[in-house]
């Protein structure tokens, strides 16, 4: 599944890495999201249209689909082991090039069945999913899920249609709704107190839930958001339902995945995550190694997957996300997490976006720079809000710049490797107006 919001760069380091030979794609597609420059960079690789396929589709094809291939699927397919590769996701490449994550037929059958387990999904329901499906989030629970347990979906071409997908959940009846906290927001306040009335569920993912999303969505519509927790690596990990629910976690492990912590210097409580169970990837392919996946294992032993994730696991199993390892900071000689330097800002301007970043003194040492769409938002207003959180004073950015908007990623994440860009351009940063 090729991430086309990567760039040339992003898309020729996965054909290296998984030794690509074909594309199967939509001439439509490409033409309406201007991704011919892209497909200029896929030298050699042989581009299929949908569109040619169908007109070359005649009457004998399809009888013999209908009267044989449908009939008989295991004489007309390639065989295929339970444990060979399915699918290939690959990585942000934010801090690397992408890697190619080989998910496993079983390992995705696994991962939906995990699921099923915590959450009802039946043909009765309709999905709505936005998010783009090269995203494992979405590519698990907002397509295989539902074609492989029967329930509706409805697939729209962009997360960032704010008026129209409050609409489209309206008129289509939906009783799921998909997203990442960044697009909940958006939705919520673009759309009409009965505009989701039909949904049983809204389930965020991809980022940590918002606090002031999650209230707005209470105040206004009454729906509770069940956060999920994953990784490109392992799909589904964790997932909050109605009968696993705690303020401020993500639900408990999925049955049948194992967790272990693995302790970080300066991090009092909880550490890396480590997990071990059927849907973890069979491995990575690298961009120096094409083709060849490499076997999944950690610091722990084989078939154990290191998240990078900083989490803590209270006493009745729920899993509580403090940051990415990669997103603290050791400043004065404590470690200080960035997400939640963002928590700080968010709680003294709730209405605004947000996102901290790490900037390397000329002097040495480390610093932290907020990047805010709040134009009047100040250190002092950050202190005042950090003390009545009782957060650290560290957690208070030492550098505040203003943004007309905050760079996203196609997936709704923040495009913390943009922000990083600003930061290390001194004639950006001049113009940007750090405080």
């Amino acid at each position: 599944m090729l991430n086309y919001t990567s760039g040339a760069r992003g898309i020729e380091s996965a054909r290296v890495a998984v030794a690509l030979r074909t594309v199967i794609t939509s001439r439509r597609f490409v033409e309406q999201a201007s991704l011919e420059p892209l497909l200029a960079v896929l030298d050699g690789v042989r581009v299929l249209y949908v569109e040619d396929i169908r007109a070359e589709f005649g009457v004998l094809d399809k009888l013999w689909l209908v009267g044989w291939a449908l009939r008989f699927p295991h004489r007309v397919r390639d065989p295929v082991t339970p444990h060979a590769p399915a699918a290939i996701l690959f990585t942000s490449g934010s801090e690397s090039k992408p890697k190619g994550v080989a998910l496993s037929h079983a390992g995705i059958q696994a991962n939906i069945r995990q699921i099923r387990t915590v959450m009802e999904f039946t043909p009765a329901d309709k999905v709505l999913n936005a998010l783009p499906i090269y995203h494992a989030y979405s590519f698990m629970a907002g397509v295989w899920l539902c074609l492989l347990t029967g329930t509706r979906l409805f697939l729209y071409i962009s997360p960032l249609r704010y008026r129209a997908i409050p609409e489209i959940a309206y008129r289509r009846d939906a009783t799921y709704l998909f997203g990442t906290s960044t697009f909940l927001g958006f939705y919520a306040r673009h759309a009409h107190p009965g505009d989701f009335d039909s949904l049983r569920y809204v389930i965020s993912g991809g980022e940590k839930l918002g606090e002031d999303v999650n209230r707005l969505w209470l105040e206004k519509f009454g729906r509770r958001i069940y956060e999920g927790y994953g990784a490109t690596e392992c799909t589904v990990i964790s997932l909050a339902t109605p009968l696993s629910y705690r303020a401020g976690s993500v639900g408990r492990l999925l049955p049948g995945t194992e967790a272990r912590i693995e302790p970080v210097e300066g991090i009092d409580r909880g550490g890396v995550l480590h997990v071990r169970g059927p849907s973890v990837m069979l491995g990575y392919l690298h961009y120096d190694q094409p083709g060849m996946v490499q076997p999944v294992a950690s610091a722990f032993g084989e078939g154990w997957h290191r998240t990078g994730d900083v989490v803590e696991i209270d006493d009745e199993g729920f899993l509580h996300i403090a940051g990415r390892v990669k997103r603290f900071a050791k400043i004065a000689g404590e470690m200080v997490s960035l997400d939640q330097v963002e928590r700080v800002a968010a709680a003294a301007s709730p209405s605004h976006q947000h996102a901290a970043v790490l900037k390397l003194e000329a002097a040495g040492g480390e610093t932290t720079v907020l990047f805010t769409t709040d134009e009047s938002l100040t250190r002092p207003r950050l202190q005042k809000a950090a003390r009545a959180m009782g957060a650290q004073d560290l957690a208070v950015a030492r550098n505040v710049v203003r943004l007309d908007e905050s760079p996203l990623l196609g997936n709704g994440k923040t495009d913390y490797v943009r922000l990083m860009d600003i930061v290390t351009d001194s004639a950006l940063w001049v113009t940007r107006g750090a405080e």
